[in-house]
């Protein structure tokens, strides 16, 4: 069925979101500022994007806060909540088409790759926090027989999101699922480089129930939503994915602002070890080529290291290296694609 002129066809014609949502209704940046969202693989400018800055991130903060305040979506009963997030899964899942294309033609990610993974992945995080909230329970502390203590876990406020472009909407999900579950209200920030489903999943959430104001979407460049964002000082706690540098500016937005919670998800290098009893060589091979090139190796764990026993490097490095052909980049909308393009021009000059 799928075939590299249907998702030519489908990209043709594809609605491509490029405002900012906040309060539920598209906005436009107060001084105009929008940035270029290119598709790596063509060069090709797909949209202007509304470049969010403090005056948007004011916005969507005091938006979230009156949600939270005041809307009905944290006095829901856990079963209500739960509807909304199911139904915002089969939306996701509904629209798996069009969330592949957005991810694949603004990252440069295999466009079956996002529509096998990403996409489904998406839709079964908000399935099961949704799914989880009529089954878990608060606690009864032990204590002593003339005394009751009772542990109740109430949501926390405004909760910023800052993901990463790798994984666009899995990160977004990973982040709004439990944050919504919860009762909190959400301000997310998409990379730069990949706004467009996350906009596209907050234009959804709408429609599956979720209260305006309860998810607000800036995008923006770092250096002035993100750190807008960390500094803010009604943001009540903030969670990132991302380099361990920027990690480490968001902890210091906290002290420098009103000590939020800061929750950080940085990279890591994970190492390969392969030894002489290694039953299946040609496995150990697959799998290390797997760990290195999947997703063009733009994965926070990706196996960047692989440590050989000496008496089998030779025959495990030619094994290695006729996996590694396997992994050549082509057309992200080729369905044969096993890799794509590198996100920008920026991020493949520091890989060369």
């Amino acid at each position: 069925m799928y075939t590299l002129e249907f998702w030519q066809q489908r990209a043709s014609d594809l609605y491509l979101p490029a405002n900012a949502l906040i309060d539920g209704k598209p906005v436009n940046a107060q001084d105009g500022a929008t940035f270029a969202a290119i598709n790596p693989a063509t060069n090709k400018v797909l949209a202007q994007v509304t470049a969010c800055g403090q005056a948007e991130v004011d916005l969507a903060v005091a938006s979230a806060r009156r949600a939270f305040e005041q809307g009905p979506w944290p006095r829901m009963a856990p079963g209500e909540r739960k509807k909304v997030l199911l139904r915002l899964a089969e939306l996701i899942m509904a629209h798996r088409e069009e969330l592949a294309l957005l991810d694949s033609l603004n990252m440069g990610k295999p466009v079956m790759d996002a529509y096998n993974i990403d996409v489904p992945g998406s839709a079964q995080v908000f399935a099961w926090y949704g799914e989880a909230l009529d089954k878990l329970y608060d606690q009864v502390a032990p204590t002593a027989p003339n005394a009751l203590a009772t542990i109740t876990r109430e949501a926390l406020g405004v909760v910023a999101a800052v993901v990463p472009w790798n994984f666009p909407l899995d990160m977004a999900a990973w982040k709004l699922a439990p944050a919504l579950a919860a009762g909190n209200s959400v301000v997310l920030k998409p990379a730069e480089q990949s706004p467009f489903s996350a906009l596209r999943l907050a234009q959804l959430a709408l429609q599956a129930g979720v209260p305006e104001g309860m998810l607000n979407v800036v995008p923006g460049l770092g250096e002035q939503a993100g750190r807008a964002l960390g500094l803010h000082p009604d943001v009540d706690c903030l969670v990132f994915t991302g380099s361990t540098q920027v990690g480490k500016y968001f902890m210091q937005y906290s002290a420098q602002s009103n000590l939020k919670q800061v929750w950080l998800e940085c990279g890591g290098k994970s190492p390969n070890l392969v030894f002489e009893n290694c039953q299946d060589l040609d496995l150990a091979a697959e799998k290390a080529a797997f760990g290195i090139f999947f997703n063009q190796g733009e994965v926070c764990s990706a196996n960047s290291r692989l440590y050989v026993q000496c008496s089998i490097h030779d025959e495990f490095i030619e094994r290695l290296q006729a996996k590694a052909r396997q992994w050549l980049p082509g057309n992200p909308l080729d369905p044969a694609s096993r890799a794509g393009a590198i996100v920008d021009a920026g991020q493949t000059g520091r890989i060369e």
